[in-house]
């Protein structure tokens, strides 16, 4: 019979892609803090505030942005690390996030000056921000808006209602599109600003990566600063999608942290549980089912990464970014079903975790961008590259 170990092995199972000492670091946050309050988060459905804050206070909320706004100017392939040592604890957290890093990236990409000076650095103090795209009548296609935006001297205002915005229910700066005569425009609306305001609406809840009701947000003819209008007006569609093409790859890596929690779980068990006189582990079928799942989380965690270094080369984005979430969203939920079948009656009781990881899993499979859109993006990537179209893939 072989050797019991207590601990499983998971710098053997998982290789590191970035920097050790701040994996080692991170990984010692997340037992302390955010693996104790996992199955809470989830049950309550309430935004992590403190964690998250905690999180900032420790340098991984800003890791991205550059060192003269307060933050790492870290790489993209160690921001991926990151997200996933989160979410093998928790994906609700790494959604908090996620949508923090959005307002970020918009704010990076195409700020002015003085917006990115005001508000950049505040990330760093702990700023939960949400990415308010998303509205009734419109849900995923925003390229008209019934939210609309129009000058006032040299100011800006906005009326209007997005719904079901992820982060809603703690956000304390939302990036808003809007309808200006010109079309589809971003907006940096502080959340404090005179005018806005929350309300919990239908079916705001989810049944996976359940980080606070998703919320409805009311803007009632706020008034923002001339530069609080972000990037070229009219241009808000091309540059909500370009932020969502980054975010796709830490979104893979939140999933790829799901896959990984649902895998050891079931190893430990495995490996613990006894039946006809040996350890679950030693049966072959089990040992089989091991092996697929761990050459699919290979896999995809390789898909990540090679999109995290894309992000850093800025070369194909938009490919490795659709590929990466398509493949670690599609994994994490195959994992976590096998997982949750080699646990047998435990697998399916209301203690184990796996009921947290399949819905978690899943419900990645539809946000940030549904398996089909990512399929249809990967798509228009070929035409160029078949000669359909007579430009250069992105």
């Amino acid at each position: 019979m072989t050797a019991l170990k207590e601990e499983i092995d998971r710098k053997a199972l998982w290789q590191a892609f970035s920097d050790e000492t701040l994996l080692a670091d991170l990984r010692d946050f997340v037992a302390k803090e955010i693996r104790p309050e996992a199955d809470r988060i989830d049950r309550e459905d309430y935004y992590p505030t403190e964690i998250v804050r905690k999180l900032s206070r420790a340098g991984y909320t800003n890791y991205l942005i550059e060192k003269e706004y307060g933050g790492s100017g870290g790489t993209y392939a160690d921001a991926a690390s990151i997200f996933e040592e989160i979410a093998v604890a928790s994906a609700a957290v790494g959604i908090s996030l996620i949508t923090i890093f959005q307002a970020q990236t918009m704010l990076r990409k195409y700020g002015e000056e003085s917006l990115k000076k005001k508000w950049l650095p505040k990330f760093g103090e702990g700023l939960l921000a949400s990415y308010a795209l998303t509205e009734a009548n419109h849900g995923s296609d925003i390229r008209t808006l019934d939210t609309k935006a129009w000058r006032d001297g040299d100011d800006w205002i906005i009326d209007g209602e997005k719904h079901f915005i992820t982060s809603g229910s703690a956000a304390e700066f939302y990036i808003t599109l809007a309808e200006t005569d010109a079309g589809v425009t971003v907006f940096a609306v502080p959340g404090d600003a005179p005018g806005v305001s929350i309300y919990d609406g239908e079916n705001s809840a989810t049944f996976g990566l359940r980080n606070g009701p998703h919320m409805n947000v009311v803007y009632d003819k706020v008034r923002l600063p001339a530069d609080h209008m972000v990037g070229t007006e009219g241009k808000g569609v091309r540059q909500a999608a370009t932020v969502l093409n980054h975010s796709r790859t830490l979104a893979g890596a939140i999933s790829n942290g799901v896959s990984r929690a649902a895998y050891e779980d079931a190893l430990a068990f495995a490996r613990d549980r006894r039946a006809f006189d040996s350890r679950v582990l030693e049966f072959q079928g089990i040992q089989w089912y091991f092996s697929e799942m761990l050459t699919e989380i290979d896999s995809a965690r390789l898909l990540v990464f090679r999109a995290a270094s894309a992000l850093d080369e800025d070369h194909q984005v938009i490919r490795w970014g659709s590929e990466a979430k398509l493949k670690a969203g599609e994994v994490a939920t195959q994992v976590a079903v096998k997982a949750a079948q080699i646990c047998g009656a435990y697998g399916i009781t209301e203690n184990a975790p796996f009921s947290r990881y399949l819905r978690d899993a899943k419900a990645y499979e539809v946000a940030g961008g549904s398996n089909e859109i990512l399929k249809n993006t990967i798509g228009k990537f070929l035409m160029p590259v078949a000669g359909i179209e007579k430009k250069k893939p992105k």
